[in-house]
């Protein structure tokens, strides 16, 4: 077994060996995965923090140990960017920009400085909202994870691995995690409210803002009006979403 790091600002992860093929995510700087297959051009990877897998570009591969794998492995409290951009200098005194969420993983193999704001230990529930807030009008984009194109899944993940709280990647994983609650009149900010569409799939997610708002992602990071129908589109006067359950998780 073979181990790598991103040490790009973005690694796109594609469902086949091929640059036209659809995303199956997305790696931010710092993100550890393991190397389940190289060919020529292409090397099939499984991330760590939520078991994706998908083919990058070897010209886009960093190895590194299984030592340092098994540091970052079993760290307790890894740094993960909390400023939507910043940047890190390695040995030359080059800079790459990094992107909200990135993780500062502290190894040999990547020698940085990184000098932004980061956490590193669970944050207070309230906090969810204020990192959700920070990707408002972020573009749509499926299997995306940044500010720069995310999907509602990517969003509610990164919000909360951002204060210290693990999500899987999908809408239909992470509504397997927590606690479900009957009415929404029982959840609280940061709780996570999940969509099912016409063949009853979880497809959708979103985090519940104060006096029945949601923060989700539709065309961009938006606040809409939430009830025990679904969600309610203000803009087009009609529910875009049908509400499925309220899980806790935090």
């Amino acid at each position: 077994m073979q181990y790598g790091i991103c040490f790009l600002s973005i690694l796109p992860v594609r469902s086949m060996p091929d640059e036209a093929s659809e995303l199956v995510t997305q790696l931010l700087f710092g993100e550890h995965y393991k190397v389940l297959e190289c060919r020529k051009n292409w090397s099939r990877i499984k991330t760590v923090l939520d078991k994706c897998e998908g083919w990058i570009m070897n010209s886009q591969l960093m190895f590194i140990p299984e030592d340092e794998f098994n540091d970052i492995q079993t760290r307790k409290e890894l740094k993960y960017v909390s400023d939507l951009i910043s940047f890190v200098e390695d040995h030359n005194k080059v800079l790459t920009p990094i992107l909200i969420g990135s993780c500062i993983p502290e190894i040999a193999s990547l020698p940085i400085t990184f000098n932004g704001t980061f956490t590193n230990t669970e944050q207070p529930k309230e906090e969810l909202i204020k990192t959700a807030l920070l990707y408002l009008n972020s573009p749509e984009l499926k299997d995306g994870k940044t500010p720069f194109g995310i999907d509602s899944a990517g969003f509610a993940q990164m919000v909360y691995r951002i204060n210290g709280y693990h999500l899987l990647r999908t809408a239909e994983s992470q509504s397997k995690q927590g606690t479900a609650l009957s009415f929404v009149e029982e959840s609280e900010a940061g709780d996570l409210a999940f969509f099912d569409n016409a063949n009853g799939d979880i497809d959708h997610v979103g985090i519940i803002m104060e006096d029945n708002y949601v923060i989700h992602v539709n065309g961009k990071v938006r606040v809409d009006r939430l009830d025990h129908t679904g969600i309610f589109n203000n803009d087009l006067r009609t529910y875009t979403h049908q509400l499925r359950v309220i899980k806790k998780v935090v």
